[in-house]
């Protein structure tokens, strides 16, 4: 078992990292992917392309076939830009699941697929905080999750790690170093054990956050997601949730009357949640503020029919 670590020269908020990366010890040269460069150290080993980041498909798939290599999980280091142009490290799942068969993926991925969400997710949050805090990269940074977006598509656990929102702070040599002893530390290239690893850690605490509503940014999620121990897959926020109340937001609607793909996002979510988390017990949490009645009444009254439990904060711990 392999972790495939990618970047891009396309980027310098991709390859930055890399080459922080790369600098440390045990790096050796791998065989090419096509035209891409690799490079190994223990288990893990690196990809770097020329392309957008968000475009090379089934990069699991191909390195499995190049080497015969089983590949455990996928991690893609890239730019974050955002309106605000504040500067963030930022750590996500990836999927388009609400596009709909026909719909052209603005950013990669293809229409209804999520991918698994690696379970180091939130883990890995925490211990983004904590290097940016000793680095002195925190408040100037703000540490975030960011809701499912973007491909490209892949069918292992994936996460992004991002650099934001400008140029100037894409190249930043401090961020790019931080994000290099995440994956560092958090895979335990140096050695030790690695940290938000599912199948040693999950027996402390097998819950896992399925994130629904609210903003990009997924401020009542991050809440819970901060405190040690917590699991999180998915993050739907309301753009990834498209409803349309055919009775003009009448509160008594069922959810079988509500068209758009809500339905269809939830569940590609938590099936990709299922395959990610194996033995999981996958607990929706919703951002209640974010819906008006009628949606919160419609997605409560079809997650209960999926079976789907709704859990409060202290559900999580």
């Amino acid at each position: 078992m392999v972790t495939l670590v990618v970047a891009t020269t396309f980027d310098p908020a991709s390859i930055n990292p890399a080459n922080e990366l790369l600098a440390m010890p045990g790096w050796s040269p791998g065989p090419p992917l096509q035209e891409m460069k690799s490079f190994a150290n223990r288990d893990v080993r690196l990809l770097q392309h020329d392309r957008s980041i968000v475009v090379e498909d089934d990069l699991d798939n191909r390195w499995e076939e190049l080497t015969g290599e089983v590949v455990d999980e996928v991690i893609f280091f890239s730019r974050h830009t955002a309106v605000s142009n504040r500067p963030a490290l930022t750590v996500h799942p990836i999927g388009v699941p609400h596009l709909r068969d026909g719909e052209v993926p603005p950013q990669g991925g293809k229409p209804g697929w999520a991918a698994p969400p690696s379970p180091r997710i939130g883990p890995w949050l925490r211990l983004l905080k904590t290097i940016a805090q000793s680095h002195n990269l925190v408040p100037e940074f703000e540490i975030t999750l960011e809701g499912t977006h973007h491909g490209p598509v892949t069918n292992k656990p994936t996460l992004f790690l991002e650099i934001g929102s400008t140029d100037e702070y894409w190249r930043r040599p401090d961020a790019a170093r931080v994000i290099a002893l995440l994956v560092w530390e958090g895979l335990a290239i140096g050695g030790g054990s690695d940290v938000g690893n599912w199948n040693r850690e999950h027996n402390k605490n097998n819950k896992v956050l399925l994130g629904i509503g609210g903003g990009h940014y997924a401020p009542r999620h991050m809440d819970i997601v901060l405190k040690d121990g917590v699991w999180v897959s998915h993050l739907l926020s309301g753009y990834s949730l498209p409803m349309e109340d055919p009775n003009q937001s009448n509160g008594g609607t069922n959810n079988k009357d509500i068209g758009g793909s809500w339905k269809e996002a939830i569940k590609a979510a938590y099936e990709a949640t299922k395959l990610a988390f194996p033995g999981g017990e996958i607990i929706a949490h919703l951002d209640h503020k974010s819906f008006k009645g009628w949606q919160k009444n419609a997605i409560t009254g079809f997650l209960g029919e999926q079976g789907i439990k709704i859990g409060k904060p202290n559900d999580f711990y």
